[in-house]
């Protein structure tokens, strides 16, 4: 009997154990090159919404390990999909996942999928149905190129970054903070750096205006991974208070949660709030603090071009590790 595909949604999906060795296989793979360890192996890869680093460090990773890859877009290459089970399809979406899960299953070893988000309700995009919807009816290993919760390839680079640049982590301080930007990303990075590093026993702060509290369910297990492992969550803090002492900050703008679906109120309500950006006196105040950000960025805006210029920026480095991590994964997922 064929055993289960081993899916990666969240960094939960990987134990202690696994998650060690993915990380100490991505430190080696950065001092030599791949060793055909994907020879003859086909990973698809399925955008519902646009992508940079994500697409290019993973078709990169696939190629450098000697296999190949299937690039498909949606509204350019296949159509709406159905996720819902049972329904009776006499709308737009023509084709089940299901169906498509099956099919494509048959052509590739893996599926790399970024779902796309409905935007309407956080109660109902926080489930990220339609990526558990890939990895139900895959019968290949489904890797999660970020959702609207999670963004498991983005932490194991920022994971990675953090060891090479602070040794063990444990007890090290990390300032997460919100900064202002028009166009805010999804939760998923913080939401996966958060879990990250609390698994590694850091010492996490968490610093956002009001209204912009990241998903109550990801912040009780993040409670739960620091009391297991020795780490601290302090939230609720101003810029100027996590930044604070800090070694690393990294700064990330957000949706909120409060007025998710409402742009105008959103809109409204981030506008109040342009004064949270990264400066060098900012980042001067931390234990020289390096910055961190998962791009892309809006130079002066989000951070000043002194600081993401300077010699504390890991921006390109962090970028970089995208690809030994993403190489690491996949020799780990398919072996």
């Amino acid at each position: 009997m064929a055993l289960a595909p081993r899916h990666l949604i969240s960094l939960s999906d990987l134990d202690d154990g696994v998650l060690d060795e993915v990380l100490e296989l991505s430190a080696r793979l950065k001092r030599r090159t791949g060793r055909g360890e994907l020879a003859g192996k086909t990973i698809g890869m399925l955008f519902f919404r646009g992508s940079l680093r994500t697409r290019a460090s993973l078709e990169t990773a696939v190629l450098q390990l000697g296999g190949s890859v299937v690039n498909l877009t949606a509204m350019s290459d296949f159509w709406e999909l159905e996720e819902r089970e049972g329904s009776v399809m006499d709308g737009r979406a023509p084709e089940h996942i299901k169906d498509a899960a099956a099919v494509l299953s048959r052509y590739v070893h893996a599926l790399a999928i970024r779902p796309a988000p409905l935007g309407n309700s956080w109660d109902v995009d926080r489930r990220d149905e339609r990526i558990r919807a890939w990895a139900k009816y895959a019968t290949v290993p489904v890797m999660n190129m970020e959702s609207s919760l999670w963004h498991p390839l983005q932490a194991l680079a920022d994971v990675l970054t953090l060891k090479e640049r602070l040794g063990d982590p444990r007890g090290k301080e990390l300032a997460i903070t919100w900064v202002h930007s028009p166009t805010p990303a999804s939760p998923s990075a913080v939401h996966s750096l958060l879990h990250a590093a609390l698994r590694f026993g850091m010492r996490v702060r968490l610093a956002h205006p009001a209204g912009f509290e990241l998903d109550g369910g990801v912040l009780s297990e993040a409670e739960d991974l620091a009391r297991a492992s020795g780490g601290t969550l302090r939230r609720e803090l101003s810029l100027e208070e996590a930044v604070r002492g800090a070694r690393v900050v990294y700064a990330r703008s957000w949706q909120s949660l409060e007025t998710y679906g409402n742009p105008t109120l959103t809109a409204s309500q981030r506008s109040r709030h342009i004064g949270w950006r990264i400066d060098e006196k900012l980042l001067a105040s931390g234990q020289d603090a390096y910055l961190m950000h998962a791009m892309p960025v809006r130079r002066n805006v989000e951070v000043t071009d002194e600081v993401l210029d300077g010699p504390r920026s890991l921006l390109y480095e962090q970028a970089a590790n995208r690809l030994p991590t993403q190489m690491a994964l996949l020799v780990n997922l398919l072996r």
